[in-house]
């Protein structure tokens, strides 16, 4: 019997209202109502379920639907955390999962309790529709990822390696899009390789005076002289296989010059903030602190860098390049992130990315398929680490303002874009484990 697809999509509709109304903001984090809300639908189903206590009210929900043995287990990962809301600069409620004018709105909507919902719904209907398994299916929510993961992926890795023994995983990282550059096209990106996060924290010393006294050793000026180089700090663009398979698949479809125009593709990379990611160590000024008082010269101030780095880019040399820059010893610079070694990159040619290249060129004959990479930071570089084909890839049509959603005010995702995200989900976990 035919998939109720209306029924479908109404359900995973109500799911995540539900979902965004469960106030997840990292930090604190609070994640354990959430995976105990995802976990309560898949008990329902009579589908086995793990809760796992990282920290108090933190915990990973590990839901499975066993195969025959005959190929090892694939597994869908999404994070039940967000980042925190300034509430003052939205529009409309944060958490109420408001449905308004064909939108869901709500912080995780896009990142990523929407795509979280996709996974699940894929989950419900194999075990609905009684698909014969080759393959353990692993649905796995995590607290978390928005801070860094320590009491998430980082830790299941580390305590529980038998839920991460998969042969594939899919989560966030990448998707589609309405448009690339100045034009409308259906491109999906799978992401096979993320940046590093190195997140870095300048600190300034002087001496403290009365703010009515002239002052040359305020240490509020050597921080802003040093932001001030760091913004104006022009560096080259680096090309790696991955990003170099992805600018020919782009040419092939027309939507970049030939890689041979090396002018032509770096001012089309230069044009466009996303794409620059992909080519670039970037920084970007996130957070700022100085004085305590309008008639007091600071005697320190700091400020945080949020830097990623290339695949292949160590931490220990960039933090030497970003002194030099600098290049003021009264301006400190340390390492603010996790430290967890630099990620690794997986193979693109696969089944999975073949079968995710063949289910959406079936439903968008015209969409083009890439191999990419993810400009921020996700829990595939874990399962990465360990030699796992992780991917990065959220299976609908983001519009640009859907993409401003991402850590952005208004964070929304449009009813269609649920719908197609829950019908792609469903036949490309379908077709990897029957």
């Amino acid at each position: 019997m035919a998939i109720d697809w209306p029924a479908v999509h109404r359900e995973a509709l109500d799911i995540l209202v539900q979902y965004l109304q469960i106030d997840t903001s990292n930090p604190p984090g609070n994640e354990k109502p959430a995976a105990r809300f995802l976990g309560a639908i898949c008990e329902a189903e009579g589908i086995p379920v793990e809760y796992i206590e990282t920290a108090p009210n933190r915990e990973v929900l590990v839901a499975r639907l066993r195969g025959d043995g005959s190929k090892r287990p694939i597994m869908l990962c999404n994070h039940t955390d967000v980042v925190p809301v300034e509430e003052q600069y939205w529009s409309v409620p944060a958490f109420a999962g408001l449905v308004q004018d064909g939108r869901v709105y709500g912080r995780g909507a896009v990142d990523m309790k929407g795509c979280g919902v996709m996974q699940l719904m894929a989950l419900l209907l194999l075990k609905r529709e009684g698909v014969p398994l080759k393959r353990d299916v692993v649905f796995c929510a995590v607290p978390d990822e928005e801070a860094g993961s320590d009491y998430g992926m980082a830790w299941l890795c580390e305590h529980r390696p038998d839920i991460v023994d998969v042969e594939y995983e899919l989560s966030e990282g990448a998707g589609g899009t309405t448009r690339f550059g100045r034009q409308e096209t259906r491109l999906f990106s799978v992401a096979t390789n993320e940046k590093d996060i190195c997140w870095l924290k300048l600190t300034a010393v002087g001496r403290p005076g009365h703010g009515s006294v002239p002052h040359e050793d305020n240490s509020a000026v050597y921080l802003v002289r040093a932001l001030q180089r760091l913004v104006d700090w022009e560096r080259p663009l680096v090309f790696t296989p991955d990003t170099e398979a992805y600018l020919d698949r782009l040419a092939e479809a027309g939507l970049m010059p030939p890689r041979s125009d090396r002018k032509a593709v770096e001012e089309r990379i230069r044009r466009s903030p996303e794409l620059l990611a992909m080519f670039q160590n970037t920084l970007n000024l996130t957070m700022l602190q100085a004085g305590i008082k309008a008639n007091v010269i600071p005697a320190r101030s700091e400020a945080v860098i949020d830097c990623r780095l290339l695949p292949g880019q160590s931490k220990r040399d960039w933090i030497r390049q970003v002194r030099e820059r600098i290049g003021d010893e009264r301006v400190s610079v340390e390492l603010l992130s996790p430290d967890h070694g630099e990620p690794a990159a997986v193979p693109w040619d696969t089944e999975l990315f073949r079968t995710i290249t063949s289910v959406v060129k079936e439903a968008m004959e015209d969409a083009v398929v890439v191999p990419g990479m993810t400009i921020g930071g996700t829990d595939n570089r874990f399962l990465r680490e360990r030699g796992i084909p992780a991917y990065g890839f959220i299976p609908c049509l983001l519009s640009p303002e859907e993409r401003r959603g991402f850590h952005g005010n208004d964070e929304f995702l449009t009813v269609e874009n649920l719908n197609l995200g829950c019908e792609l989900m469903y036949e490309i976990v379908r077709r990897m484990v029957s």
